[in-house]
């Protein structure tokens, strides 16, 4: 079992910014660098959608059209922690923000979400 516990969320002007983190645990022998990390997110009333992926090395990450070039995803296996960095922020990146564990036989892992909201 893995516990995935988000932080950072909150309330932002537009072009502010924010960083998320998520820090990950679990049972005795857990190794957070065979996790690949990513962050998703998800506005009142539509689905839940992917923000950034990042490998369970750090080596490969990929970015959704609609936040690339602003936002920046990076892990530190040695504090077992996933960071979202968001910049010049858009009322429309308004969700709450989700971090998912994936292991190497796919099964997935939740954190229970960090709210960031963006309005003046």
């Amino acid at each position: 079992q893995v516990q995935l516990v988000e932080s950072g969320g909150g309330l932002v002007q537009p072009g502010g910014s924010l960083s998320l983190s998520c820090a990950a645990s679990g049972a005795s022998g857990f190794i957070f660098s065979r996790y690949a990390m990513s962050w998703y997110r998800q506005a009142p009333g539509k689905a839940r959608e992917l923000v950034a992926g990042i490998s369970s090395t750090g080596g490969s990450t990929n970015y959704a059209a609609s936040v690339k070039g602003r936002f920046t995803i990076s892990r530190d296996n040695a504090k077992n922690t996933v960071y979202l960095q968001m910049n010049s922020l858009k009322p429309e990146d308004t969700a709450v923000y989700y971090c998912k564990a994936r292991d190497r036989d796919n099964y997935e892992y939740w954190g229970q979400g960090t709210q960031v909201t963006v309005s003046s």
